[in-house]
Parts: C-alpha cells; structure tokens; sequence
C-alpha cells in the first residue's frame, strides 16, 4: 500500500548532470549522480571543461554580468524562434526504489496534427496535415519529436502542473514536457483541450458546439471557471455536523491489514451483509463468511452448486452463477432499453410450481420499456428508491421513486461509456465508473423557492454544479498497465440518514483505490490548485495484491470500532479475501 504523488510530483531537475549522460538516456538507463567537478582522474584540482551550453549559461550567471535582456530570452526559451519548444522528460524505474525522471531531451518540440495513422505510422507527415482519407477517419495527434506518437484522448491521462510549467502523461511510458514559458504552457493546455473535444465528440470546439453537446443547463461542465461550486462548499459544512465526524477521516490514515485466508475456491463475486454473514461466489459454491468488527473470516459452511444431474427434455438449463444480491422483497432490472422494478412475492402465494417449469416465477411490478435506445449499463438505488442510471453514451440519468418513465435529470456524458455507478444514501452524490476514470456528481441544487432538493425530486436547471474527477495519475495508470481498467466504484456503506460516507474504492487491475469522501470534496484542497479543467483529484492510497482483484467494498457502517473512523475493506482476489481497518497514525 502506499500515495502516489510523491512519485511523480517532483520538481524536474534542470541540473547538468543530466546533459552530460544522454546516451545512456537514450536507451533508458539509469543516469549517473557523478558530476564533472567530481570525476577527475587526478587529486589535484584543475579547471573544468564546461560540458554543456547550460553549464556555460550558469557560469556567465554566477559572474552577474550586466545583460539583463539576454540572460532572461535565454532562460525562458533556448532559441526564441524555435516552434512549440519543450524539454522532454521520461519516467524509468517502475515502482521501484531506483525510479526517477530522466532528460530524454533537452530541446525538442511538439505538434498536434490530425491524421488516420497514428502508431508510428507516417512520421515525416507535416504538423497539421490532414491524410487524403475522409474527415471521419481522421484523428488528432500529438507527436512529441520522433518518440512520441499518441491520439489525443483521456487514455494519455494528462495531468497538468501549472506552477511547474509542466504536464504528465502516457504514451507508451510515461513522459513530462517542461515548457520554457507561462504562454507557451497555456497554448499547449488550450490546443490539447480541443484536440480532445473533437476527438471525443466528432465535433470543432467551439461555444456552439459545446452548447449542442452538454446542453445550456450544464454550461459549468464545458468551462468549468464558469461553474457554480457553492453546493459543494455546503456539502463540507454539512459532513461536520453529521453523526461521528467528530473523528472525521484525514490524509493522515493508514489501512492495516487484519486478516487474510484462502477461498475454497476461484471467487467471481463479493455480496457483504449488513448482519451476521457475508458471502463469496465461486466457481464451485458459495461460502459464507462471518461479519467481525476487524473484517470477515470463514465460518467453515460452503455450499456447493453441484454437477446438476438434469433429466433429457427438461427446460431446466444448468448454469454456474457469478454474482449474488442480498435483498428483501423488491430488487431492480435492466437492458439496454428497459428499467423494472421485480416483486419476489407472488400475489397469489406460490412463487414456481418446480412441476411446471415454464410458470413465470417473478412479477414486474413497475417499469418501462424505451422505444429509443437508451444504452442502459448499470444502475443504483438511493435509500428511499430512487433510482440513478448509468448509460453506454456516458448520460448519468436520475429517477424518482414515482415513476420510472421520465427522468428528472439527465447529466450529460463526458465521453465515455459509464460501467458501474453508485450513490450515497440520501442520495445527495453520485458515482460513476468508466475505464479511465471516476466521475463524481453533486445532485443538489436551490429550487425557485430557496430551498435545496436533489435531482431525483426536481429539475436542476441551470445551477449545476461541474462534475469532479477522480483519476490515477500517469505513472500509477501505467503500473496498473494498458489493459487494467477502474471498476466497481463505490461509496462506503450507510444506510441511516444523517451519516454520511467517508470514502470511495475503486478496483483497477492489482490496485484497490481509496479516496477520502471528504477531500475530494474540498474545493480548497492542494491537489485542485492550478489545475486546468474539470478539477481532478489525485491524492488516494493504493492497497497493491499479487494477483488481480475481484472486488474492493467497505463492510457496513455498524462495523465501524471506536478508533477506526471507517468500516474494515474486504478486498477479494480470485483465490484469497483480505480484510483492511483504518487507523490513525500515531
């Protein structure tokens, strides 16, 4: 387990060292820590070679020659007529204690250009050119000297770091560019920006276009300066006054682990109770496990799906189940067109006569079936049952408890596809999960009368809150490799009004994410300042397994002991299930 940020967030060094060693660079070895003035063969001092241009420039500095004009052209940019001019950086070392930035090189340039190849395909295309195939075939694409060649999209995971003139992303590694001025910097951001919105959306970035995509009642969410955020500075007064937040959870927490045991067999899913039991779903049977104040163990009752000895001619099909839903009386169902309420209690008092196979054996209580296609993925429920859905073209949308026809709100989509998506208890957040990031949603709003509702009662209108992010920077998104992606983000678990959730988990390959609720929340927070954009929080704490994770939940609330602030995380693999508390560091 550990933070991500003090990996990747330090400053880059512009020392001459770096210079002195590109080759090894190049083929990306370790740099040296060995200077020039330390590597004479001799023990006598004798005057130095300057090895570089930098090292010339430093020196002509330490003299304090009057050159005022030229000394600043030159340290804001090497040669003021060379276009879209960068210092190129490459992260090497993975995870390891030897991982560090080294220069790739000194001065090289970038170029956005718009092309149907984009693997390395064609590299002495022009910047800016357009291939002779037809406009829907065409991407834009950043290239980066002759080492980077990568379509513009939210897979690069672009993290930008104003103050440092500088921005992160993944290309096939992952890789910093240094700009030599604040404008530069800016032209960058602003271009990128647009690159990504044509790419997404197949449109020109412009007001219009925009307008067309998210609507004029979310204006906020395509320039996000524009946004009203006072919802979400309420909701942080909110969370103080709620039940236990007199020990509210801070940075300053670590998980433990307290137990660990194997699985009786390949676990496909995780289904927590909030009573005594929980239970895991395998490839064989499903083992029930004991709830404890420090986690879940195994109460040795497995039960076992069995071969199913089916008779010739029988309707009955044999099928190995991979998820479980704890429930009573009423539970939800969807397809990509359909959303409906099911009743386990039959009217009549007979659930399945097992003699006649074909007898239906559930009631549609409510529901409605979409003449368009809505692309329904997944869903959730509010405490009173509401209900949130989330959809294929990314659409978040809201349904009271009075009828499922009509949506009272309908968040537009940022681009990609929702998977999974979850809301707290009284229904005031929303959290949504694509591939390659976590989207968190506010729902409140102040109606015509002054008073404060949630989407799922009311429509907005136009005071909406812009959305936030939740993103793994680009070396932990690189770590986590090319084919791991977020999944099943939830929030921790409450069921009474008034409390208030105080984390979130998300599962990406290896990695169990934890963010703290109440910081992400926190518009005030370092990890927003100076960013462009959708604000995007990076600060979380991985929990790293051997072997790729099942699923990642907080047990219940009632679980939660006296010095712990949360509810213990049972994080499954395939073949073990551990179980982690928080605590205070001391």
């Amino acid at each position: 387990m550990g933070g991500s940020q003090s990996r990747e967030d330090l400053e880059l060094s512009d020392s001459d060292t770096e210079s002195q060693h590109e080759e090894e660079e190049e083929s990306y070895q370790d740099v040296s820590n060995e200077t020039p003035e330390k590597s004479s063969s001799s023990g006598r001092s004798r005057p130095q070679t300057p090895s570089s241009f930098d090292e010339v420039e430093s020196k002509l500095k330490a003299l304090k020659l009057k050159y005022p004009s030229t000394t600043t052209q030159t340290q804001q940019s090497p040669n003021p007529n060379f276009k879209n001019g960068v210092k190129l950086y490459l992260h090497i070392g993975g995870n390891t204690p030897k991982a560090k930035w080294v220069t790739s090189e000194k001065l090289t340039s970038y170029a956005f250009i718009k092309t149907s190849k984009i693997n390395g395909q064609n590299e002495d295309e022009e910047e800016d050119e357009e291939d002779s195939e037809s406009e829907e075939a065409a991407w834009w694409v950043l290239r980066v000297s002759t080492k980077i060649r990568a379509k513009v999209a939210v897979e690069m995971q672009l993290k930008t770091l104003k103050e440092q003139r500088r921005v992160d992303f993944v290309a096939e590694g992952v890789w910093a560019m240094k700009f030599f001025s604040d404008e530069d910097y800016k032209l960058f951001n602003s271009k990128y920006q647009d690159c990504l919105f044509e790419n997404t959306f197949g449109y020109e970035s412009n007001e219009a276009n925009k307008v067309k995509v998210y609507g004029k009642d979310f204006v906020g969410w395509a320039n996000p300066e524009k946004a009203d955020d006072s919802m979400w500075e309420d909701a942080e007064d909110d969370f103080m006054k709620s039940p236990g937040s007199a020990t509210p959870a801070n940075g300053n927490q670590d998980l433990r682990e307290e137990f660990e045991e194997a699985s009786n067999g390949g676990i496909q899913s995780l289904a927590l109770g909030a009573l005594d039991n929980s239970f895991l779903v395998g490839d064989s049977g499903i083992q029930v496990v004991k709830n404890l104040s420090h986690g879940i163990q195994g109460k040795g009752v497995y039960v076992n799906f069995g071969s199913g000895n089916h008779r010739s001619g029988s309707n009955l099909v044999h099928s190995t189940p991979k998820k479980a839903l704890l429930m009573r009386s009423t539970f939800l169902g969807l397809d990509d067109n359909r959303l409906c309420r099911w009743d386990m209690r039959d009217r009549h008092g007979i659930v399945q006569d097992l003699a006649t196979a074909n007898t239906p054996v559930l009631n549609w209580t409510q529901g409605h079936q979409f003449s368009r296609g809505t692309n329904f993925q997944c869903f959730a429920s509010t405490g009173d049952g509401s209900i949130v859905v989330g959809s294929l073209d990314g659409k978040i949308r809201l349904y009271s408890t009075n009828s499922m026809r009509q949506a009272k709100t309908a968040f537009p989509g940022l681009g990609s596809p929702i998977t999974h998506v979850d809301v707290t208890f009284d229904g005031k957040w929303i959290l949504g999960t694509t591939d390659t990031y976590l989207i968190l949603i506010c729902s409140l709003f102040t109606d015509k009368d002054g008073k404060t509702k949630t989407g799922f009662n009311g429509r907005m209108g136009n005071r909406i809150a812009a959305p936030r992010l939740l993103k793994l920077t680009p070396l932990d998104s690189h770590l986590a490799g090319v084919n791991n992606k977020f999944r099943k983000a939830q929030f921790s678990w409450v069921t009474e009004n008034g409390k208030q959730e105080r984390h979130l988990v998300a599962t990406v390959g290896k990695f169990s994410v934890i963010w703290n609720f109440q910081q992400v929340k926190n518009g005030s927070h370092e990890c927003y300042r100076n960013q462009e954009g959708l604000k995007s929080c990076y600060c979380y704490k991985i929990v790293l397994k051997d072997d790729s994770i099942v699923d990642s939940r907080f047990m219940h609330d009632k679980f939660a002991v006296n010095d712990s602030p949360e509810a213990p995380l049972v994080i499954a693999t395939p073949m073990k299930v551990s179980s982690f508390s928080i605590s205070s560091r001391r």
